[in-house]
């Protein structure tokens, strides 16, 4: 269980720091959840404290994991199918499994796809939510800001 100030990640919407633990009536059952405060666009995300390990929320890495995996990002090596279906399926698979290395492998591959054929809005939508998932976490990890994650990304990928 987690409590009030934990810095935690939530696989699709990215890491926030515990704001409070309220209980609401959903269903007519009364439930615990965490109020979690998102930096990255400001937004407040409630996650029952009882769907935790199910969802796959857990505690951000630590600062030289953080930099460990940003450091990796360069020798990631991107074999993406041709089908978009497919490709579209097998990247919010990767995304959902909040591994960040797996999220730096989308992120990786949907920039260099964009560079050589370009992107589709579905997936344009997909790289900027893989994008703000794996900064939220590396940010307060490491204390850094956004822009300088980002670009620290775009440097490694070019």
């Amino acid at each position: 269980m987690f409590s009030v100030g934990d810095r935690i990640a939530h696989p699709m919407h990215g890491a926030g720091i515990i704001e409070s633990i309220v209980k609401r009536k959903v269903d007519g059952a009364e439930k615990d959840y965490y109020v979690l405060k998102l930096p990255v666009g400001d937004m407040q995300v409630m996650i029952p404290v009882d769907s935790t390990e199910t969802i796959g929320v857990r505690p951000i890495v630590k600062p030289d994991e953080a930099e460990r995996i940003l450091l990796a990002i360069s020798d990631i090596e991107v074999n993406m199918t041709q089908n978009w279906n497919k490709r579209y399926r097998e990247n919010m698979l990767k995304i959902k499994s909040g591994d960040l290395l797996e999220v730096a492998s989308v992120i990786k591959g949907l920039m260099l796809r964009d560079t050589v054929k370009g992107l589709s809005t579905g997936e344009r939508k997909m790289l900027h939510s893989a994008k703000q998932i794996f900064i939220s976490e590396i940010v307060l990890s490491e204390s850094s800001s956004y822009e300088e994650i980002e670009q620290r990304i775009n440097t490694a990928v070019s």
